[in-house]
């Protein structure tokens, strides 16, 4: 049982690191995205600098890497009340690290809220509800999806302990929680210092080939 759990979990990263952003946008556009725009890989960027539908495609997509692992693992090994109960959530969260050290970028990504999001519609659906709402107006409020993010990615694990998930599945909302913020570090240096770029204003900037966070 357990290297068939562990060969999952490396198919789950692996297929978390596929930069779809990246791809859509050389594929339909011929366009370097780290170059693009804000210099980010995901649905933002994409919906400012090629469209709507091609972010809302970057987009779905994110959210399925993070969703399949944990529907397919809560087939294959059951759910959070069986022996290998974890198995469902640690996918998810081997997809999410896939996509924040993508082995296909340099061991370099995103900052996989998109991911995050397919993560918990698997393991905590009721949550997500909240935390959409509070992502909704908080970006209609002050106009910064990275604030909405945040806002949202607090919202989640509280929602979820409230609504009467098992405990490793609001545990493991707290984790990505936590490496929500940390990949977020420089927004929240920006959105401290008024510099952010604002959702409707959208950014032309060049950026250097690193910073290629989503």
């Amino acid at each position: 049982m357990y290297p068939k759990i562990v060969v999952f979990f490396i198919a789950a990263f692996f297929l978390g690191s596929l930069p779809f952003g990246l791809i859509l946008a050389r594929l339909r556009a011929g366009v370097d995205l780290r170059a693009t725009g804000s210099g980010n890989i995901g649905a933002t960027n994409v919906a400012r600098t090629l469209g709507l539908t091609l972010g809302l495609t970057t987009l779905l997509l994110d959210l399925a890497k993070g969703l399949a692992p944990v529907l397919i693992a809560r087939f294959i090994f059951g759910g959070a009340e069986t022996a290998t109960g974890l198995v469902p959530g640690l996918a998810g969260l081997a997809a999410f690290l896939g996509h924040v050290f993508s082995p296909f970028l340099g061991f370099k990504g995103g900052k996989g809220v998109s991911t995050a999001l397919g993560v918990l519609l698997g393991l905590t659906p009721l949550a997500v509800i909240p935390a959409l709402l509070v992502f909704v107006a908080v970006v209609a409020r002050w106009d910064y999806v990275s604030a909405g993010s945040l806002s949202a990615a607090l919202t989640a694990p509280p929602s979820a302990y409230f609504i009467g998930y098992p405990s490793s599945s609001w545990t493991l909302s707290l984790v990505l929680t936590a490496l929500i913020f940390v990949r977020h570090h420089e927004n929240i240096g920006r959105l401290i210092r008024g510099e952010e770029t604002k959702w409707r204003k959208g950014n032309s900037l060049k950026r250097p080939p690193q910073d290629i966070a989503i």
